[in-house]
């Protein structure tokens, strides 16, 4: 028996309730885009054509303990006097021991065409890490250490997904997309630090990775690649991001690259279970932020550029780095053209340019709402109940 028969007998059904008065297809499958798709991974939750889509994804990373390429290190071993006898000791006023990011996402986007989708996702990120005081300042201020805190708006993504590829322009098992995308510099890099509980350090920058955005336009090219076989649905989604120029601090970003693997199995029409493989790699910080340049911010003398680093994050060599995360999850629908999406990673390797926090976990919740036009196919749906098992 050819096995591509009974994938396109459920596959076809989509497209045969689709275009009837049946109410059946009000499930998670997406005839148009081949399926399910992770929303964690960008490219991921297409509408059909003609519909608008929004998503609402709030996010937490826990980052605890600090890692030099794949070691761990201890912050105790990198606190002391960081000049004795004149010379640099290699050691800091204060290290960070743990932090929290926590981010909202709102996403915008909309089906042009089968092949066409565009949108927008604007970002607000909160960043709250916990430093720990060598002795010289913890009998200076009486404290242990401080929590540095920076939130604001982040960067702002524009995106495009055009599809290169599909064994079936309606209900395909197999597609290729091409993925462009373009990050506007709305996030602040002018964030104090202004927790600091000595007056004189409270209108210093705050370090590179208390930063809310990049301060350049960065372009983001990527290739996805999505196959299916009912109720099996499986992908690669991989993503390069470039920055091409330094910001107005005279610093830029590493470059980035993703490549992310995930396949999915759809339990009921309403409910699916997700696993992933997350791949990240970027390079360290090109460059050296203007007012640590001059001595103003980051370094044990103020206004003397010559004296060593404050802490390990005024550095620009411990960014980045590789890691490798395993992903699971599911999706839900509470109601026709709603989806839940609940996922936590966890670390499997990483190899940083430290030392620098490390990864714990990274928890992501999202909300995503499907909202069909008139000329949607699948316009007047949204109240109808699901009838068969996998919702086609």
């Amino acid at each position: 028996m050819n096995r591509r028969k009974p994938v396109r007998f459920y596959l076809g059904m989509c497209l045969v309730i689709l275009q009837t008065p049946a109410a059946a297809y009000v499930g998670l499958c997406c005839g148009k885009c081949g399926g399910n798709m992770p929303m964690n991974i960008p490219g991921g939750g297409i509408p059909e054509t003609h519909e608008w889509r929004i998503k609402l994804s709030p996010t937490y990373m826990r980052m605890e303990g600090l890692r030099d390429g794949t070691n761990n290190v201890s912050p105790n071993s990198l606190l002391g006097m960081p000049v004795m006898m004149g010379q640099p000791t290699g050691k800091f006023m204060a290290t960070p021991t743990d932090m929290d990011m926590s981010m909202l996402n709102l996403t915008l986007g909309y089906s042009i065409s089968d092949d066409f989708f565009a949108g927008a996702m604007l970002m607000w990120k909160k960043n709250a890490m916990d430093m720990q005081f060598n002795s010289t300042m913890q009998g200076l201020t009486g404290k242990s250490g401080f929590t540095m805190k920076t939130d604001g708006l982040a960067d702002t993504m524009l995106m495009a997904k055009y599809r290169l590829f599909s064994d079936d322009p309606l209900i395909p098992t197999r597609q290729v997309s091409l993925l462009l995308g373009l990050s506007l510099p709305t996030g602040s890099i002018n964030q104090k630090n202004s927790e600091h509980p000595v007056d004189l350090r409270q209108n210093e920058q705050a370090p590179y990775g208390m930063q809310l955005g990049s301060g350049t336009f960065d372009p983001t090219i990527g290739l996805l690649y999505q196959g299916s076989a009912s109720p099996w649905w499986w992908g690669a989604n991989s993503a390069y991001t470039a920055r091409l120029y330094d910001n107005k601090r005279d610093y830029r970003p590493g470059n980035e690259f993703r490549l992310d693997l995930y396949g999915m199995f759809q339990v009921r029409y309403d409910f699916l279970l997700q696993a992933q493989l997350n791949g990240h790699y970027q390079d360290s910080i090109s460059g050296e932020m203007d007012e640590a340049q001059n001595g103003q911010s980051g370094h044990v003398i103020q206004g003397d550029p010559d004296s060593p680093y404050m802490t390990p994050l005024w550095d620009p060599d411990n960014y980045g780095g590789t890691q490798l995360f395993a992903t699971v999850g599911f999706q839900w629908q509470p109601a026709p053209l709603h989806i839940v999406d609940f996922s936590v990673g966890v670390p499997l390797h990483r190899d940083l340019n430290g030392p620098q926090l490390e990864t714990d976990y990274r928890v992501m919740l999202t909300w995503y709402i499907e909202l069909p036009t008139r000329k949607s196919i699948r316009y007047g749906l949204g109240r109808a109940k699901a009838e068969s098992k996998l919702g086609f």
